[in-house]
C-alpha cells in the first residue's frame, strides 16, 4: 500500500467520522398522532435578544394570558441553567382544522411604565419563541431573490419615531400523515412500535397526522374598537384581516389598549418525521464550513506528522549514537556532554507550586474527559436540538463522575513528584474537588446577581443553586475522593535518574523561555478558530450548533497538536539546558486559550457590536472567562502529561553515571 493509499483512506474515514452528527441522529423525541380535531397547545419560551443577551419571561411584557392561568413546563437542570423558561400561551388549534380572525383579548390600556418596557424591548429586538410539538416556530423573510430563516419573531417594529407591535399572529403548521407500519423505522432506537402513544381518541379509525412544520408570519393590525366589544376569547373576529409579512398598522401609545388575534391553516407536506428538523439545522454557509474544517484538519495533520518524525528522527539518532559507543568512549563523552544530558541530575528536580499544579493537572483531565464523552454522545445524537437541556445536563453529569479520575491523576502525580510519599492525598483531593468548581460557582454567583437586578429567567434561581451544590458535594466531591484513595494506593512513577541535592544554575537564554511558550498557543488554535466561530455563533446569536462530528474532528486533533507542540517545546528548553520544564510544558499548550479569549474579544467588538448596555458585555466576558479557563486546564494538562511521558522515556533510554 503506497502512500496515496493510505492518504485516501484517512480522508474517508475523517468523512465518515465528520458524518457520526448526521448519520446518527435521533430525533429526541417520539412522534405525536393526532385525529382531525385534536386540540394543539402552543407553548411560549423566554424573550431573547442578541442585542442583550439577557433572556426575559414572555409574560413580563403586556401579552394576553391563558384564560386557564400561566402554567410553567417541566424544564430541566439544562434548561434551567440556559435561561429557558417555557409556559402555556393563549393560541390554541384543532388539528387539521383552519381557523381564521380568532380573538384572543385586548390588554387593558398601556401605562407609562408598561408603554416604556414595551419600546425598550422592541429597541432592543427582542424576539418571541413560540414552540409547537417541540418545534419552534420559524419565520421565513424574502431578501432579494432568496429566503432567510429565522427562527421566532420580533415583538415588534420602530418606523420613524413610532412602535409598531406585532399583534395578528398568521400560522401555519405542516403535517405528515401518520404511517403506523412505519413507525418503528422511524424511531431507529430499539423502542417497539406499541409504546409510541396516540394522542388522538382511543379506537378512533380516522387518519391521524404528525406536526413537522411550524410557521409564523407577524403582523401589526389596527383593529376597530366596535368590532372589539363584547368579543370573547376565541371568538371570531367580524372582520376581515389580511396579513403580510412584517406589514405595521398597529402604533402603540400610552392609555390605549392592544388587541391580539391570530389565523392557523394546515398544510400537509411530505416531510418525513425524522426529517422535521432539518429546516432548523441548515447552517448557512455548509460547503465553507466543511472544506474549511476539512482543509484546516489535512494541513494540521500533516503538519503535525512532520514535526512528530522529525523529533523523533532526531532524538532516536542522539541515543542510538550514544548506544553504539563501548565504556570507555561513554565515560568519555560524560564529560563533555552537551545540550539535554547536562541536566540529567535536574530534570526531575520538584517545579515550583508542586501542589497547584497537580491540581490543575487533575481538573484538565476531568474536563477533557467530559468534553470527549459529551460531545461523543452528542454526535451520536444522543443530545439532539430536540431534547431541550439535554448538552449542558449531560456535561454536567460526566464532569461530576469523572471526578473520579480527577482525584486519582492528581494524587499520584503528587506522590510521583515526592518520590511515593502519600501524605497529604486528602488535602490534594479536597482542593481538586474545589479548585475549578469554586471558580465557576464565584463566577455565576456574581453574574447572577447582574441578571437578578435585571429580573431576567437567565437568573439561576436560589433553589437551583442548592442543588447544584448539592450535587457537587454528594457526588463530585466523594468520587474524587475515592479517585484520590486510589490514586494513593498505586504505585508512583519511578524516575529513572537520581537529582542532586543542589540545582543547576541555568545559563542565560538569547530568549526569554515564556515568549516562547506564549507564542505556542498559536497552532493549536490554528486548529479550531473555524469551528469556534460556529460555536460562538450558536451561543451568542442564537443558531442551532448540530455539527459534533466535524467538533469530535477537531478535538482529536487539537489533543494530538498540544501534546506534540509540548513535546517540541520541552525538547528546545532541555537543549538549552533550562530544566524547568514542567510550568512550561503546560502553559506551551495551554497558552492557546490567550488567543481564544483575544478571538472573543474580537468577536465581541466585530460581531456582537449591536451588544448594549454593561451588563450584557460583562457577562459575555465572564462566561468567555470561564470557559477560557476550561479549554486552558483541557489543553494544558495533555501538554504536560506527553511532556512527562517523553522526558521520562528519554532519560531512561540512556545509562549516565
Amino acid at each position: 500500500m503506497d502512500f496515496f493509499d493510505k492518504f485516501k483512506i484517512w480522508v474517508l474515514l475523517i468523512c465518515l467520522i465528520s458524518q457520526l452528527g448526521f448519520g446518527f441522529y435521533l430525533p429526541g423525541s417520539y412522534p405525536h398522532k393526532y385525529v382531525v380535531g385534536d386540540a394543539l397547545s402552543v407553548k411560549v419560551n423566554s424573550l431573547t435578544s442578541i442585542d442583550t443577551e439577557i433572556p426575559y419571561s414572555y409574560y413580563s411584557l403586556p401579552f394576553c394570558q391563558p384564560p386557564e392561568g400561566v402554567k410553567d413546563s417541566r424544564e430541566n437542570l439544562g434548561e434551567l441553567l440556559m435561561g429557558d423558561r417555557i409556559e402555556n400561551s393563549p393560541y390554541k388549534f384543532k388539528m387539521h382544522t383552519n381557523e381564521t380572525e380568532i380573538f384572543v383579548c385586548q390588554t387593558k390600556p398601556l401605562s407609562s411604565d408598561e408603554y416604556k418596557l414595551l419600546t425598550n424591548r422592541i429597541d432592543e429586538i427582542y424576539q418571541v419563541n413560540l414552540i409547537l410539538d417541540n418545534l419552534p416556530a420559524i419565520r421565513y423573510t424574502k431578501r432579494d431573490s432568496y429566503y432567510v430563516r429565522w427562527t421566532g419573531f420580533p415583538i415588534g417594529a420602530k418606523v420613524e419615531e413610532a412602535y409598531y407591535v406585532f399583534n395578528h399572529l398568521k400560522f401555519t403548521v405542516l403535517v405528515h400523515k401518520f404511517e403506523e407500519t412505519n413507525v418503528a423505522n422511524v424511531m431507529g432506537t430499539g423502542d417497539a412500535a406499541e409504546v409510541i402513544p396516540s394522542v388522538g381518541k382511543p379506537g378512533s379509525e380516522a387518519p391521524g397526522y404528525m406536526v413537522v412544520g411550524f410557521e409564523v408570519t407577524p403582523c401589526s393590525i389596527k383593529h376597530n374598537p366596535e368590532s372589539l366589544k363584547n368579543l370573547k376569547t376565541y371568538e371570531k373576529y367580524p372582520s376581515k384581516i389580511a396579513c403580510e409579512d412584517n406589514m405595521v398598522n398597529m402604533a402603540i401609545k400610552e392609555n390605549e389598549p392592544i388587541a391580539f388575534t391570530y389565523e392557523v391553516a394546515f398544510v400537509e407536506s411530505d416531510i418525513k418525521w425524522p426529517s422535521r428538523w432539518d429546516a432548523y439545522l441548515k447552517m448557512e454557509g455548509a460547503k465553507v464550513h466543511w472544506f474549511s474544517i476539512l482543509n484546516s484538519l489535512m494541513v494540521i495533520t500533516f503538519l503535525a506528522g512532520i514535526v512528530l518524525v522529525i523529533f523523533l528522527r532526531t532524538v532516536r539518532r542522539d541515543l542510538t549514537h550514544y548506544e553504539e559507543l563501548d565504556k570507555e568512549s561513554q565515560a568519555q563523552m560524560n564529560e563533555e556532554l552537551s545540550g539535554w544530558k547536562l541536566v540529567v541530575a535536574d530534570v526531575f528536580r520538584a517545579p515550583s507550586n508542586p501542589g497547584l499544579l497537580c491540581l490543575m493537572v487533575g481538573n484538565g483531565v476531568q474536563i477533557l474527559g467530559m468534553a470527549v464523552v459529551t460531545i461523543m454522545f452528542a454526535a451520536l445524537g444522543f443530545m439532539s436540538p430536540a431534547s431541550r437541556g439535554t448538552l449542558v445536563t449531560g456535561m454536567l453529569i460526566f464532569y461530576m463522575v469523572l471526578g473520579i479520575l480527577a482525584g486519582y491523576v492528581a494524587v499520584r502525580m503528587w506522590r510521583t513528584i515526592f518520590c511515593g510519599d502519600h501524605r497529604g492525598w486528602v488535602s490534594v483531593s479536597w482542593q481538586v474537588a474545589c479548585f475549578f468548581p469554586g471558580i465557576a460557582f464565584s463566577i455565576l454567583f456574581t453574574l447572577n446577581f447582574l441578571l437578578w437586578g435585571s429580573h431576567s429567567t437567565g437568573a439561576i434561581p436560589f433553589s437551583l443553586f442548592v442543588i447544584l451544590i448539592l450535587l457537587w458535594f454528594c457526588i463530585s466531591v466523594p468520587l474524587t475522593f475515592v479517585g484520590g484513595y486510589f490514586g494513593a494506593k498505586a504505585p508512583h512513577i519511578e524516575y529513572p535518574v537520581r537529582t542532586n541535592q543542589i540545582p543547576r544554575e541555568i545559563p542565560p537564554q538569547k530568549y526569554p523561555s515564556w515568549l516562547l511558550v506564549l507564542g505556542a498557543g498559536t497552532l493549536p488554535f490554528g486548529t479550531l478558530f473555524i469551528e469556534l466561530f460556529f460555536i460562538m455563533s450558536s451561543i451568542w446569536m442564537g443558531r442551532v450548533y448540530y455539527v459534533f462530528g466535524f467538533l469530535f474532528v477537531v478535538l482529536i486533533l487539537l489533543v494530538v497538536v498540544c501534546a506534540e507542540v509540548s513535546l517540541v517545546l520541552t525538547y528546545m528548553h532541555l537543549c538549552v539546558e533550562d530544566w524547568k520544564w514542567w510550568w512550561k510544558s503546560f502553559f506551551a499548550s495551554g497558552s492557546v486559550a490567550l488567543y481564544i479569549f483575544l478571538y472573543s474579544i474580537n468577536y465581541l467588538i466585530f460581531d456582537l457590536k449591536s451588544l448594549s448596555g454593561p451588563v450584557s458585555a460583562t457577562l459575555y466576558l465572564g462566561y468567555s472567562f470561564l470557559m477560557v479557563l476550561a479549554i486552558m486546564l483541557a489543553t494544558g494538562t495533555v501538554g504536560f502529561l506527553s511532556s512527562f511521558w517523553f522526558v521520562h522515556y528519554l532519560f531512561s533510554s540512556v545509562k549516565l553515571d
